[in-house]
């Protein structure tokens, strides 16, 4: 049986590294049933930069070898069953099951994970589903990656094939970081207090996706006092990752954008303003990306620092490298 727990890939551990879990053909791997691999580039060159990816094979997890007769979806899409292709008495849906929740509790504080699309173990959207003859039957999730995400429900999960799209790509880098920190918040234990301090730092990231939500959870977490319970910790940390998995937009960053640029009316001369309003507008019409506002806003904000906007993470939170935020 392979090593269900391979090595991790480059960069090396740390302190503030973040760690990814990833279909382990996506970054090379010969793993797949024809001794092929999947390789993409943008996780296992760019991804690989900034992430401890973390590969993961299911089917090679649990005794299936390579070359093998490779499997499909069949049945129900509600809950399909995993099967061999030609030989239909090979049934490997609950070891898949049992893996997927066994990867949930020993994966260890992963922020994230991207799956290997239209797999019947790892694929997370529109994974085809067949008939006892063969014939189409509908979609479903790949058996693994379903039983994983039911068990870390606030994972942030994308498969490679759509981390193509800027959009998408920026959600989900942005949610892994967020859950990143939400994580080391749990990790020192939550206090009224310090909830307060985290929500404030996320509010105009969270403006951006979700303007109703974000104020109702900001007047969920003014009325929790001194320690609160469990209970009320998951039910923010539920509410906070759910806003963030909606897509922001342009219209909802104009108006975090020109949000920003209130604190700066007494600050900046006439002409100043005015670029920058120019800016934000040419923004809203999809003429320029959004780095442009944001760099300005950036250069602004070392001049003239604010309190409240040193707080928050809206305008800092990705590393640059990942230009994220210059094709959108």
């Amino acid at each position: 049986m392979s090593d269900p727990h391979p090595a991790s890939h480059e960069p090396p551990p740390g302190p503030e590294t973040v760690r990814l879990g990833v279909s382990s053909c996506l970054l090379g791997e010969t793993v797949r049933y024809d001794r092929g691999h999947k390789r993409d580039s943008f996780v296992a060159d760019q991804l690989a930069r900034y992430f401890q990816l973390q590969p993961v094979c299911p089917e090679m997890a649990i005794g299936l070898g390579v070359p093998r007769e490779p499997i499909r979806l069949q049945g129900d899409p509600e809950r399909p069953r995993v099967v061999g292709v030609k030989t239909r008495e090979l049934d490997v849906t609950e070891p898949l099951e049992a893996y997927g929740r066994r990867m949930a509790r020993e994966l260890g504080p992963i922020s994230g994970y991207v799956f290997k699309s239209r797999s019947p173990s790892c694929g997370l959207f529109r994974v085809k589903v067949y008939d006892a003859g063969g014939a189409s039957a509908g979609q479903s999730r790949g058996a693994y990656a379903r039983t994983l995400t039911e068990a870390l429900p606030l994972l942030p999960v994308e498969e490679e094939g759509r981390l193509n799209d800027p959009v998408l790509r920026e959600n989900f880098i942005g949610r892994v970081y967020a859950y990143r920190r939400w994580q080391a918040l749990l990790a020192t234990g939550v206090t009224a207090r310090r909830l307060v301090a985290f929500h404030t730092a996320h509010k105009l990231a969270l403006m951006a996706h979700q303007p109703q939500k974000t104020r109702e959870l900001g007047r969920y977490v003014a009325g929790l006092k001194g320690r609160p319970s469990a209970e009320a910790v998951a039910a923010y940390g539920a509410a906070f990752m759910e806003i963030l998995r909606h897509r922001a937009t342009r219209k909802r960053h104009t108006d975090v954008l020109f949000h920003l640029m209130g604190y700066l009316k007494r600050a900046l001369g006439g002409e100043d303003r005015q670029e920058l309003a120019e800016l934000i507008h040419d923004y809203r019409r999809g003429m320029i990306p959004l780095i442009v506002p944001v760099t300005l806003l950036r250069h602004h904000f070392r001049r003239h620092p604010d309190p409240y906007i040193d707080q928050q993470l809206y305008l800092n939170w990705q590393p640059a490298g990942l230009s994220l935020w210059n094709a959108i």
